[in-house]
């Protein structure tokens, strides 16, 4: 690994250490035995939520794509880094979810490599913001093909292994702008709204098989793609939430992970806000 990059992994590995805060034995739950997809874990909450399934012992795989002016493949190799430092089976390789036929391969390689698959969050998301009238058809069907149906396809790749172990947790990362949107973004919002639907069908399909589907619905985060926006911008939706403050990944992350642990077991169907009460305002 190249000197800036390792500089950039020990970074993170600290940022990380820092994140750590002591909580009750059991609202850790073990997960050790238990392998974890979760899809375009490079950044962001994904990250945030694989490094969490590691910490509790859970094998990790991620997939990620290259996006136009980001870094992705270097940013996955450092997430990729920092998961194996916590001694846990890692799996990372680029895979578009938007093609069945590669996530079908993607899924077949992680159970192998991480020892099984009992658990699937869905992640992996892009947007194309603009007015309605303004949105063309490539980005509807980017947006679309990548939120919605890319989580259709990884249900579809790993609802067989579930099925046959009668085992599995499914968490797909909707938006409050699915139950709230705002304005420019009637591709994402549909989408991300699609998903919760097909959260609903997925936990009533797979519900036989012990199989629990939930998602969660974060509100305004701050992550790599929220850097970049103005400060006006941030503290209007600061201002937003009855809480006053943006959420962080790990907020996210947390309640992703319980969602995944058998504390949670008897919960399927369910959308759970991480909004800091922001669909209140």
């Amino acid at each position: 690994m190249p000197k800036p990059q390792q500089d950039a992994v020990t970074a993170l590995l600290e940022e990380v250490s820092h994140q750590e805060q002591p909580q009750p034995a059991a609202a850790k739950a073990d997960l050790r035995g238990k392998g974890a997809i979760v899809t375009g874990a490079a950044t962001g909450i994904g990250r945030a939520t694989a490094l969490e399934f590691a910490r509790r012992g859970c094998g990790v795989a991620f997939n990620y794509v290259e996006l136009p002016g980001r870094d992705v493949a270097v940013q996955a190799a450092m997430t990729e880094a920092i998961l194996k430092s916590l001694n846990v089976p890692v799996y990372c390789d680029r895979c578009d979810v938007r093609d069945l036929e590669e996530v079908e391969r993607f899924v077949r390689a992680a159970q192998q490599a991480i020892g099984g698959v009992h658990i699937l969050v869905n992640n992996a998301g892009i947007s194309r913001d603009g007015a309605l009238w303004r949105t063309d058809t490539t980005a509807w069907h980017d947006v679309v093909e990548t939120n919605l149906t890319g989580a259709f396809h990884m249900i579809r790749a790993v609802a067989p292994i579930f099925r046959a172990q009668h085992y599995g947790k499914i968490v797909n990362v909707t938006s409050i702008q699915a139950i709230k949107p705002g304005f420019g973004v009637a591709n994402y919002a549909a989408s991300k709204a699609g998903l919760i639907g097909l959260t609903h069908a997925a936990a009533v399909e797979l519900g036989p098989a012990n199989v629990n589907v939930n998602a969660v619905a974060p509100g305004f985060v701050k992550t790599e793609l929220t850097e970049h926006l103005s400060e006006e911008l941030v503290a209007r939706a600061r201002g937003q939430t009855p809480l006053g403050r943006l959420g962080e990944p790990d907020d996210v992350a947390q309640i992703i992970v319980f969602l995944c642990s058998d504390a949670a077991r008897h919960i399927t169907g369910e959308i759970v806000r991480v909004d800091g009460g922001q669909a209140l305002s």
